[in-house]
């Protein structure tokens, strides 16, 4: 049994500054996708191998809906979304860019409706864990 290891802090500074790079290009409206026209793009994270040589990167669109349909215009652009990346953020070699559906959202949704359904909303939870944090 395998476990990955967790993330150095260059890993996470670095995937940090290349999302950063990667939704001012997108909020520019950089990319020429009739695919993607109309659509908001919300780059939620981005995830660098040890090496920094590979990110993926995890999208959702912004106020939901199909994130299926934007990875393959994503996809599309990657090329032209690496250049840019290379040009903004300082490093040796710039990432290959694997753009991935952002899940966790979907989960947080499914963990509240079985909350909601127990009969415990979030905000009840949420309230229950700081009276336990001030005591009685």
């Amino acid at each position: 049994m395998s476990r990955s290891k967790a993330p150095s802090q260059r890993q996470l500074r670095v995937g940090e500054q290349v999302r950063h790079a990667i939704a001012s290009v997108i909020e520019r409206g950089e990319l020429r996708d009739p695919d993607l026209d109309g659509v908001s793009v919300t780059v939620t994270e981005v995830r660098l191998s040890p090496d920094l040589r590979k990110a993926s990167i995890f999208v959702v669109p912004l106020g939901g809906g199909d994130t299926e349909s934007i990875l393959p215009p994503l996809s599309r652009a990657a090329p032209f979304l690496r250049h840019r990346v290379s040009e903004m953020v300082q490093l040796k070699y710039a990432p290959e860019l694997v753009f991935e559906a952002d899940k966790t959202f979907d989960y947080a949704d499914r963990i509240d409706a079985v909350l909601q359904s127990v009969g415990l909303g979030g905000s009840e939870i949420a309230g229950a864990a700081e009276d336990e944090e001030h005591g009685p």
